[in-house]
């Protein structure tokens, strides 16, 4: 799971960062709503935690700028602003969640399970399935049948991309860049490298063919 951190606060974005990371998230930060936005629009995320009171574009402001554009990705509020209009306003431009500071840690892991759970990027048990293939997002771990695929990490983070976008065409740069990441040294030729290791794993159990290569475009998990 891929998370952008929005915040000003240096303190406190190393925090939230560290909070969610022991959770094994993907953290990626910004210091100001710009870089923010450009992030977003940048990257394959999975949640985005924003402030309201940043500089250069307040939180407010990016948010509705992401929905106007359709950016639908779940995003919650983490801000001192605690009035009841700040709420509601932060919920109507399109906020999933409103979390008023100071808060807990596990407060805070709470109410991004529940939106990740809302929006299907994992079950109610923390797993995730297509088909027989089955993700324990806890662990980290994949089985079908009950049998563990002994994925390595960038198996499990791709084929836990496929599904939670299944039956849906994924191009090589969008795969790459939620996978790997935009920093990343490599280039998106990795893809089809990690798409035919898969393939080898799902192969031991006649799944192989669930992963459809799209031609000139990219790949789809569809039985």
């Amino acid at each position: 799971m891929r998370v952008l951190v929005v915040e000003d606060d240096l303190p406190l974005r190393k925090i939230i960062s560290r909070i969610l990371e022991e959770e094994e998230y993907e953290v990626d930060q910004a210091e100001d709503g710009e870089e923010g936005y450009f992030m977003a629009t940048s990257g394959e995320y999975d949640l985005i935690t924003l402030d309201v009171m940043l500089p250069k574009m307040d939180g407010f402001s990016l948010l509705r700028k992401l929905r106007r554009e359709g950016y639908q990705t779940p995003t919650l509020f983490l801000t001192a602003k605690d009035l009841m209009e700040d709420k509601v306003q932060g919920l109507d431009i399109g906020a999933d969640d409103y979390i008023v500071k100071p808060f807990a840690a596990q407060e805070l892991l709470a109410r991004v399970r529940s939106l990740l759970r809302r929006a299907g990027k994992i079950g109610v048990e923390g797993k995730i399935s297509y088909g027989p293939i089955i993700l324990d997002t806890h662990q980290h771990e994949g089985f079908i049948n009950h049998q563990g695929l002994k994925l390595t990490i960038k198996e499990y983070e791709l084929l836990f991309y496929l599904i939670q976008n299944k039956e849906q065409i994924l191009t090589r740069e969008q795969i790459f860049q939620r996978v790997w990441g935009i920093d990343s040294e490599t280039t998106d030729a990795i893809v089809d490298l990690y798409i035919h290791y898969l393939r080898k794993k799902l192969a031991s159990f006649n799944y192989d063919h669930l992963i459809r290569t799209v031609r000139g475009v990219g790949y789809m998990l569809k039985e």
